[in-house]
């Protein structure tokens, strides 16, 4: 959509006349109105009365109906889903994220034409917490809404209080899994966490509509994937086209312009631009504290959340297990990508991963099992129904969470072939390193569950890497003797500050 080409510069420094360049963006279905409109938008969206050279139409977004899909559970069963009707504006046709209108996951209205900001309208002044979240206002609190029938608690649901609240005794009858358990109560994101970062994203996405009228802004990561904790960042994903962008040239040229409208925001400090692979726009949040990284269309992103999401409510020992594990790795100093070592979501997948090949798997592999909900072309706005109604996983291995966590280290210290294979959540197994350049010289390889690029690729350093192995090495021989997690993560250190 945006082609290198004299309506696309990427040099600052380079102007054109701004009637000219609107026109030759503009389909010819839009009225003269809407051209005269769209343009006193452009000219109007610096404050300052300076145009600024920016493609202010975007493509509406063509909301799709959900199929009807019949789901096959893994012992043959089926089930099918009932059609919503819908009218179009229907708040109970999608899942939301959280309480506040614009919703990114809401159904746009039937219109597919594009309604352009007039000139002169301003974004409304930042929405308190308490505010977006009013009954009256929240379709997430709507009267008469009905919960997901499958394992997977729905957006509008207390996740808090969906999960690891009665975990069999056998599973904590230990000293060490007590102790997982409650770390993990101590760490996990509160609801008022969730409503906070949720209260920044409706804020944004209507003043970065000022700048792409028809762009929105979603919540991802482990705001969402039921792995955050207190202190977690959040991620945010800018979508703008329906379709790919070139990271290294648009997203960074429209992150740009996203952080000139930064700095003139009052709720937000500190705008950064991070060119890399696919680059981000970091900032924080002066009311709420929260550090917020945003990037432009890496949709697969928002895939993964949902099905990290489902993975974490499966089962009721994947949640606790995997928070304590990326509390671990950052008291070791290896779970941070931009030095070198390992990201947070690449310590999920090796935990899954472990998790799916024991003899007995804890979890299922979700995308062998139910390929229909979480296909990688489908419509991003319905990817958070996909797996409403997939059931609880009954596992066989009832192994306690301190020796799971055991389990876990020893598997990565001694039994994985790091020089050999790769980590596929995908396959639920360990598969052949291929002989392509992406892979045979990486130190750690895990394939991304959507777009089947390495996730580790961060780790690029063998120093780095052996400092890794080392410290998985280490943790499994001191807590195997000690059966103490204040050995291996001190446990008060690891508790959020209060």
């Amino acid at each position: 959509m945006f082609p290198r080409s004299s309506t696309f510069p990427h040099k600052h420094g380079q102007t054109r006349p701004n009637i000219v360049f609107t026109q030759r963006l503009l389909p010819h279905a839009f009225s003269q109105q809407q051209r005269i409109d769209s343009h006193l938008n452009l000219t109007n969206t610096n404050f300052r009365s300076q145009p600024l050279n920016i493609f202010p139409l975007i493509p509406t977004y063509q909301w799709k109906p959900a199929p009807d899909i019949s789901l096959t559970s893994p012992n043959g069963s089926r089930t099918k889903n009932r059609k919503r009707k819908s009218d179009g504006h229907s708040q109970e046709d999608l899942k939301r994220q959280r309480f506040s209108s614009p919703h990114p996951y809401e159904q746009p209205g039937k219109t597919s034409r594009f309604s352009p900001a007039r000139h002169g309208e301003q974004g409304p002044t930042r929405v308190s917490v308490s505010g977006a979240c009013s009954p009256a206002r929240s379709p997430m609190h709507s009267a008469g809404t009905s919960k997901s029938v499958g394992c997977v608690p729905s957006l509008r649901e207390d996740s808090c209080q969906n999960a690891n609240s009665s975990l069999p005794p056998s599973q904590i009858k230990d000293k060490l899994s007590q102790q997982i358990l409650e770390l993990f109560h101590a760490c996990e994101q509160q609801t008022e966490d969730l409503e906070r970062k949720e209260s920044c994203r409706a804020q944004l996405q209507r003043d970065i509509q000022r700048l792409f009228p028809c762009a929105r802004v979603f919540l991802a990561g482990s705001s969402l994937n039921g792995f955050g904790s207190r202190s977690s960042d959040a991620d945010l994903c800018l979508v703008v086209q329906d379709g790919p962008v070139n990271q290294r040239t648009d997203a960074v040229y429209i992150l740009s312009l996203v952080q000139k409208l930064l700095y003139k925001l009052s709720y937000i400090e500190r705008p950064q631009l991070i060119r890399a692979k696919v680059p981000i726009l970091k900032f924080r949040d002066r009311i709420s504290g929260v550090e917020f990284d945003l990037n432009v269309n890496n949709v697969v992103g928002i895939r993964n959340t949902f099905l990290l999401r489902t993975y974490a409510y499966i089962e009721k020992r994947v949640r606790p297990i995997i928070l304590v594990i990326k509390k671990w790795a950052s008291h070791h100093r290896i779970n941070d990508a931009s030095r070198g070592t390992l990201s947070s979501y690449t310590l999920v997948l090796m935990v899954l991963h472990y998790l799916q090949t024991l003899p007995e798997p804890v979890i299922p592999c979700l995308q062998k099992d139910y390929p229909e909900c979480f296909s990688p072309v489908m419509d991003i706005q319905l990817v958070p129904d996909g797996p409403k109604n997939i059931p609880p996983f009954v596992s066989k291995n009832q192994s306690s969470l301190g020796d799971l966590l055991l389990g876990f280290l020893k598997y990565y210290a001694t039994v994985f072939r790091w020089d050999k294979n790769v980590i596929s959540v995908r396959e639920a197994k360990a598969v052949p390193k291929p002989n392509c350049w992406e892979w045979k010289d990486k130190f750690i390889c895990v394939e991304e569950p959507f777009d089947g690029s390495n996730t580790a690729r961060a780790v690029h350093e063998k120093m780095k890497f052996d400092a890794i192995k080392a410290q998985f090495t280490e943790s499994w021989q001191v807590l195997q003797v000690r059966k103490d997690l204040n050995y291996i993560l001190p446990i008060r250190e690891a508790r959020p500050k209060r």
